[in-house]
């Protein structure tokens, strides 16, 4: 019996309740396992991977085992084209417990693999992610009504937050190039 040929997943992934969305288009190989594909998201919406995460497929929960989260599976042993087989199914991904960012991974497409194209690899996004623990989605937006309007009552401690994540952050900002080239490291 051949092998299985590995297809190529385009999945969209969305930073859960940002307003405007935070998102990022990406293909992968289907075959990947969930451990690389948290390796692909950290890199592709900019996280710096110092907390704790786990995919929740259908109510059943993935994660590394060396974090002894209570009741998941190890991510490393379920690969991605046993958990979405068709387009528009869905899963989420949690990073960072206490800040709870929470992600919507959506595949897209199923295609051929293209010869000239290296993956995993960026397609698209928007926005640039949150600052690595800001607090949560809400905070995030919070922060940025803050540092934003100079008439604030926060916002002499919001430029406080934004010297501590490195004195500069643009929202806006999508590096596309920046990405693809993380993403080639994990090539």
């Amino acid at each position: 019996m051949p092998a299985k040929s590995t297809a190529i997943y385009q999945l969209k992934i969305l930073l859960q309740g940002s307003k405007p969305p935070i998102w990022r288009r990406i293909q992968v190989k289907s075959d990947i396992t969930l451990d690389v594909l948290h390796q692909i998201i950290q890199t592709a919406m900019g996280w710096d991977d110092v907390h704790l995460h786990q995919f929740d497929v259908y109510g059943t929960f993935y994660s590394n085992p060396a974090f002894q989260v209570e009741e998941t599976e190890d991510e490393s042993r379920i690969k991605l084209d046993r958990v979405l087989t068709s387009p528009k199914d869905k899963f989420s991904y949690e990073y960072d417990f206490g800040d709870g960012w929470d992600h919507q991974i959506v595949l897209e497409k199923i295609l051929p693999v293209d010869p000239e194209t290296k993956y995993p690899c960026c397609l698209k996004g928007k926005r640039n992610c949150p600052p690595e623990d800001i607090g949560g989605i809400w905070s995030y937006q919070h922060f940025l009504a803050a540092v934003q309007d100079k008439n604030h009552p926060e916002h002499a401690e919001s430029l406080e937050q934004l010297e501590w994540i490195g004195g500069d952050f643009d929202p806006e900002e999508f590096d596309l190039a920046e990405i693809n080239e993380g993403l080639a490291d994990l090539a």
